[in-house]
């Protein structure tokens, strides 16, 4: 993982939420389904490799070439995450059912 700022900052984040279900809650099983959510979202955010998903839908299933020379991997990842609409519907969707049971079960 290149960015660890955006990492430690979700870290503290999602400590902060746990903190805040613990002491509405008093439940240890919220705080925990807290926790493997968040782990779960953040896993789901920062450790694919964008690089590999931003090319075309019909290349996902070839090999993706390794760009050669020493500054040529920092100008590859300069433009990082490109907008595909299928991809963010996908990942919305996702989130917000898991989202949804998340607070049902907190809530209750």
């Amino acid at each position: 993982m290149d960015n660890d700022a955006a990492l430690r900052s979700c870290l503290v984040a999602l400590a902060a939420l746990m903190v805040v279900v613990g002491l509405c809650s008093f439940s240890l099983k919220k705080v925990l389904a807290t926790y493997a959510y968040g782990i779960l979202g953040i896993a789901g955010l920062l450790l694919p490799d964008w690089e590999f998903f931003d090319r075309d839908y019909s290349q996902w299933f070839t090999p993706m070439t390794v760009p050669s020379g020493p500054g040529a991997n920092r100008i590859a990842r300069a433009g990082r995450f490109k907008f595909h609409p299928l991809r963010v519907a996908l990942l919305s969707a996702i989130y917000c059912f898991g989202l949804y049971k998340w607070w049902k079960y907190v809530s209750s």
